[in-house]
C-alpha cells in the first residue's frame, strides 16, 4: 500500500518508520538535533510546499533513512492510511 502525504509524493507503506507531529515535536532537544543533522546530510525532503505540519521518517534503499516533511497532520496520515487498509 501507497501513502499520499502532500505535493504529488507518494510513500509506500512498508518503509515508513514513523510519523510525527512537527509542533509536539519540535520542542525537545534531541529533534531538533536529528532533524538538523538529517538537513545538514542532505535527507530532508520537503512535500509540504508550505509551512509543514509533520514529519515522517522512513527507511530508504540508498540512503538510512529519509525524512519528508508534510504539511498534513499526523491524524490525517494516519486516517489515510487505516482508510486504505478498511478497503481492502
Amino acid at each position: 500500500m501507497y501513502l499520499h502525504i502532500g505535493q504529488n509524493e507518494i510513500l509506500p507503506e512498508k518503509r515508513i518508520i514513523g510519523i510525527f507531529d512537527l509542533d509536539k515535536c519540535s520542542y525537545e532537544k534531541r529533534t531538533r538535533d536529528y532533524l538538523a543533522a538529517a538537513e545538514k546530510e542532505g535527507v530532508v525532503l520537503d512535500a509540504s510546499g508550505q509551512l509543514p505540519r509533520s514529519f515522517l521518517v522512513c527507511d530508504h534503499p540508498y540512503h538510512r533513512q529519509i525524512v519528508y516533511l508534510s504539511p498534513l497532520s499526523p491524524a490525517a496520515l494516519q486516517r489515510r492510511a487505516e482508510s486504505r487498509r478498511m478497503e481492502l
